[in-house]
């Protein structure tokens, strides 16, 4: 149950940043000092991010989260991103999620997608250990991904991933991602954004009937600027660190 509790919070912990973080200090501060099974590095990494969070006033903390999660597609929090992109496999692993959700019992808000990574933490959280840790190890190379991205950036949010990471016993770890990602071309600068902002005009328009021989010029021009943002699940196994 140790496990599930922190899932909770950490699910709790990666939502957009409203006021009852704030307000419920005491309370969120405990539920961390109870888990006592935790190791002291894991218990501080809580803390320290939580901390964090709260030497900020809400509006700033929702700046900082919109910032780093909502601005292009690196650092999304919907998981399927990471794996399938806009291809159609994404579509059906959403409904297949979905169906696993709906058999647990769990109620879906329909402004969250079902692959919103905090409403799979709330998910595993009420499965029961094994099957929390099995649910975790089937998604920590994205983990790590996103950990190993966060480390880049110098967010405090990386450490919510290390936690995961060492829950789900995979042996996967960000440090093994931090080369690649630091070659990486950053997708959430100002020319990145409006270069994929044209491409898509120009892919709808092509698709419209519409476009020129300068617009598919154009288009060409663009699909290589920002840097695929996918990754390969079966690229990492076992601990390589």
């Amino acid at each position: 149950m140790e496990q599930v509790a922190c899932l909770q919070i950490i699910s709790q912990f990666l939502e957009y940043p409203e006021q009852p973080l704030w307000d419920m200090k005491a309370d969120v501060e405990e539920a961390i000092d109870s888990l006592i099974f935790l190791s002291p590095a894991q218990k501080d990494a809580l803390y320290a991010f939580y901390e964090s969070l709260l030497e900020n006033d809400v509006l700033d903390a929702q700046s900082e989260y919109t910032e780093l999660f909502d601005r292009g597609r690196s650092l999304s929090l919907l998981l399927f991103e990471h794996v399938h992109g806009e291809s159609r496999d994404r579509g059906q692993a959403m409904v297949d999620l979905m169906n696993q959700y709906q058999q647990a019992g769990l109620e879906i808000d329909s402004k969250e997608l079902p692959d919103f990574l905090p409403l799979y933490l709330e998910y595993l959280s009420v499965q029961g250990r094994d099957k929390a840790v099995e649910g975790l190890k089937d998604i920590a190379p994205i983990l790590a991904l996103l950990g190993a991205r966060l480390k880049e950036r110098n967010s405090l949010y990386s450490l919510l991933f290390d936690v995961l990471l060492s829950f789900s016993n995979s042996g996967v770890k960000a440090s093994m991602l931090a080369k690649e990602v630091e070659s990486e071309d950053r997708d959430d600068t100002p020319q990145a954004l409006d270069a994929v902002w044209e491409e898509e005009q120009v892919k709808f328009m092509g698709e419209e009937g519409c476009a020129s021989a300068q617009q598919v010029a154009h288009q060409k021009r663009f699909s290589g600027s920002v840097q695929p943002q996918y990754i390969n699940i079966d690229s990492l196994s076992g601990d390589k660190s």
